[in-house]
């Protein structure tokens, strides 16, 4: 069930296979049936997960009981609720499964422990937060800058692998527009095609 994180951490550090091996004996394997949820608002997110299967989708719920969704997580990505994880607190996100999926989780303490005696682990989750602080600026940006439709027209470029996987209601959460702009939208490009 690791082989799937053992190839990701490969694409970014060298490690020996023996240490590899250890690191990936810290993460528990869950499956989730589709709608299930991993961590739910108000609950301390305990983990961070790698995504062997499936999709996940990391969100908030407003007050009045709309979603805004953070993030999506899907195979060989990493979700968490990273300010719950990290500062012990209540978490102010859900994580739910979009499909059946398969997930690796590794404990808060295990991960620590983990960076104590691999400085290699540390690097590659340093390298893989700054990734995921680039990705998130660059979402704020084009959030505060770029049209609807441009929003739109980016995350299917940027992110095909996902967007077939998702409905309209899933789609506008993420890009903080309705439903029915995202049918006009999609009308509109077929049209235009």
């Amino acid at each position: 069930m690791t082989e799937s994180l053992k190839k990701h951490i490969r694409e970014y550090i060298d490690i020996s296979d023996e240490k590899l091996e250890k690191y990936c004996n810290t993460f528990q394997y869950r499956k989730l049936k589709k709608k299930e949820f991993l961590l739910k608002e108000g609950n301390i997110c305990e983990f961070e997960g790698f995504v062997v299967s499936g999709c996940f989708k990391i969100f908030h719920t407003d007050r009045n009981a709309g979603e805004q969704i953070v993030y999506f997580g899907i195979e060989n990505w990493w979700i968490s609720d990273i300010d719950s994880f990290i500062n012990k607190i209540p978490s102010k996100l859900n994580i739910q499964a979009l499909e059946d999926s398969e997930i690796l989780l590794i404990a808060r303490e295990d991960k620590e422990k983990i960076y104590d005696e691999m400085p290699e682990i540390e690097r590659l989750m340093r390298v893989k937060f700054q990734l995921w602080i680039i990705a998130l600026q660059r979402r704020l940006i084009d959030n505060l800058s770029k049209l609807s439709e441009e929003r739109y027209t980016e995350f299917l470029k940027d992110y095909p692998q996902i967007a077939h996987r998702l409905n309209n209601i899933q789609i506008a959460a993420y890009l903080g527009v309705t439903p029915e702009f995202i049918s006009r939208i999609r009308r509109k490009i077929v049209n235009k095609n």
